[in-house]
């Protein structure tokens, strides 16, 4: 098995493939083409989990930085910023800036920050990339200093080019809630090129990938015969919590996550735990290390969730899946309960959401999405709901 690190730095040995490297030099190119002009200029880079889309920014920017910090260049003394809004993946970032000639920990800034500051200085960059975008909240927040209504909108005002990462099947909170038809009409009178990433990079089996794909629209389909990836149902959390273990002694990066439908109980030791069947172990905690969740030792004995595995790999990943996905055996279907969700800085209200019950089921059907796709070369799940956990167990024995 090949070394992997759950981050999206590549090893000094490896290197982006053919089409990851034409992808660049498309962001660069739109970047200098559209840096003259009067209006400000969007690329939307889409792809799904496990696409690439990280690696490619992260090559993107650090090429256009070299440049930019180079005389006689198309980017020379250029003003440009990478945002992203999420701790764990800045501290990767920012950790990529320790390992970079070109890069600065001051390239790296979360969203509102970056707002806020530009504003005041009434100062405005040149090219902004924006990782994640679909983290970009679409309506304002208060207690996270941020005052207006829309982030991309406001990150518009103060760029000149922004290259922007979205992925509509990773919206996680009704904050950050985007629909396809909303990002189309923001960017409606803006120059814009959109490039989608089609190739799966991370899990090792297509056929893996279309029926996870299959049963986040809830359809349970045949278990697939893989070559290059293990895929596996368990009857109780203890078992597949003692396989997590084993596989992470064998080859590293393999974790327990669930999705975040587990009540957040606060006991004598202050840990809110997850139960599955036999097993009780506690939820991940705040990481104020300047290392990933999954690349802690430690974490092992820790439930992960999509706040601290979004954006990141494991070689092999358990999933516990809560109470609010369920399975209906009377039309065949997989459904969610978002009544059952614990998540509830997910659910905070808003009105200028048509259909509150059809974004909720959203939210938690991406982070099933999420979780499911985390792993290079092995799933394994348990689900709490007792009937689709049987009828998960009773595709151990057919075939496509």
């Amino acid at each position: 098995m090949e070394t992997l690190t759950s981050s999206f730095i590549l090893p000094k040995t490896a290197k982006l493939d053919d089409n990851q490297q034409n992808v660049v030099r498309k962001i660069l190119d739109f970047s200098a083409t559209n840096i003259p002009c009067d209006k400000t200029a969007v690329f939307v880079l889409s792809g799904e989990a496990g696409a690439g889309k990280s690696i490619v920014l992260a090559s993107a920017f650090e090429k256009l930085q070299k440049l930019s910090r180079q005389p006689n260049t198309a980017f020379s003394g250029f003003d440009n910023k990478l945002l992203v809004n999420h701790n764990e993946m800045l501290k990767i970032y920012k950790e990529l800036a320790q390992q970079s000639t070109y890069l600065y920990k001051k390239d790296f800034m979360k969203p509102t920050p970056f707002i806020n500051h530009y504003q005041k200085e009434h100062k405005k960059a040149e090219i902004i990339m924006i990782d994640e975008g679909h983290l970009l909240l679409s309506k304002s927040d208060p207690f996270n200093k941020f005052q207006q209504t829309n982030q991309l909108v406001e990150i518009m005002k103060l760029a000149k080019v922004v290259i922007l990462v979205f992925d509509f099947a990773q919206v996680i909170k009704l904050k950050s809630y985007w629909q396809p038809n909303w990002l189309k009409s923001l960017l409606k009178d803006y120059p814009t090129q959109y490039y989608y990433l089609d190739q799966q990079y991370r899990l090792q089996d297509a056929k893996v990938t279309d029926w996870i794909n299959a049963f986040v629209k809830g359809h349970l389909a045949p278990k697939p015969t893989t070559k290059n990836f293990e895929l596996e149902f368990f009857a109780d959390g203890l078992s597949l919590y003692e396989k997590i273990k084993t596989k992470n002694q064998q080859f590293g990066l393999s974790r327990l996550l669930a999705t975040t439908d587990f009540p957040f109980t606060v006991l004598d030791d202050k840990k809110w735990f997850v139960t599955a069947g036999n097993l009780k172990l506690p939820w991940d905690k705040l990481n104020f290390t300047d290392r990933p969740w999954a690349e802690r030792p430690e974490t092992i004995n820790e439930v992960g969730s999509i706040y601290t595995i979004q954006g990141f790999d494991l070689n092999y990943a358990g999933v516990i899946l809560g109470p609010s996905v369920k399975y209906d055996e009377a039309e065949e279907k997989i459904y969610i309960d978002s009544n059952l969700y614990e998540d509830h800085e997910a659910f905070k209200t808003r009105t200028d959401v048509a259909s509150l019950a059809k974004a909720k089921n959203e939210i938690v059907a991406n982070s099933i999405n999420i979780l499911f796709k985390r792993g290079k070369f092995g799933l394994y799940i348990y689900a709490t709901d007792a009937t689709l956990r049987k009828h998960l167990l009773a595709l151990k024995n057919t075939k496509i």
